[in-house]
């Protein structure tokens, strides 16, 4: 590595903790892998690839920790890529949980955006996050310069932008929903056993650490490589790391697959390709 090639890692990473997380999220991953093809929960693929994304996201940083300090180019792409996408497929899916709670509550009129629209505008919204911080991501991990490295900053920072907006957005429409349900319930609120109460705080729960964890990443890219943000692996562990298995955990806990069944709800197109 030259003198003018951004360093790789401004710190030794730990095998340790890299090799702890790696584990959390196996562990986490394997329960929602059987969870998810016991309830035929399809929908919530995205989140289960996020979390293995998470898995050899951490692997990756034990393979360099191994080999501090000469780190091989390949895991440290790998790790940056992975963990920095895993959150954007997590909310792939818990877009779609609130839908499915509104039709199944049969509540629609109470939603401030049309069911019909509602996982469409806030899929593509992750899509396109999803796409800006891919770019940004393969540009950062192949930098070779300070340009580069600015450059791919940037573009996360753009893709980060976006993910921040629409989860603002829809913590809103929750929050709404939920407000204005309390209120003025419905029938099937009144008589489902569906524990949709308890699903909505469950969203709310995930939602904010994903906001945390993104506002985190912004302030990262932000402040730039010299920040204590990027020389200290502390801050990644505790606001990245923690935050994601918290809330992978949160739906091992309360997965969605009572949400809905066959008999209550059909999926739409547009919410089986989204998967895909």
């Amino acid at each position: 590595m030259s003198e003018t090639t951004p360093q790789r890692y401004h710190y030794d990473p730990s095998l340790v903790a890299a090799a702890i997380f790696a584990g959390l999220f196996c562990i986490s991953g394997l329960v929602h892998l059987v969870q998810m093809v016991k309830g035929k929960t399809w929908y919530f693929v995205a989140f289960v690839i996020g979390v293995f994304f998470e898995v050899f996201g951490y692997i990756a940083r034990a393979v360099n920790a191994h080999q501090t300090p000469d780190w091989e180019g390949g895991p440290f792409i790998a790790q940056t890529l992975l963990l920095l996408l895993a959150p954007a497929l997590f909310a792939a899916s818990i877009y779609m949980i609130l839908g499915r709670i509104i039709r199944v509550l049969h509540a629609e009129k109470l939603s401030i955006i049309r069911v019909n629209w509602l996982t469409k505008v806030f899929v593509i919204g992750d899509v396109l996050s999803f796409v800006v911080q891919t770019l940004g991501g393969v540009i950062l991990a192949n930098a070779d310069s300070r340009d580069d490295l600015n450059q791919g900053q940037d573009i996360v920072l753009g893709g980060l932008a976006i993910q921040i907006i629409f989860f603002g957005i829809f913590i809103a429409v929750i929050s709404v929903f939920h407000y204005r349900i309390v209120r003025h319930p419905t029938t099937a609120s009144l008589e489902t056993a569906l524990p949709w109460k308890r699903y909505i705080y469950v969203l709310y729960g995930a939602s904010l650490l994903i906001m945390v964890r993104s506002l985190f990443r912004v302030a990262e890219f932000s402040a730039g490589s010299d920040s204590v943000l990027q020389t200290e692996e502390a801050y990644l562990y505790c606001l990245d790391a923690a935050l994601m298995l918290i809330c992978s955990m949160l739906f091992n806990i309360q997965h969605p697959s009572s949400v809905v069944q066959k008999h209550q709800y059909k999926p739409t197109q547009v919410e089986l390709l989204s998967t895909v």
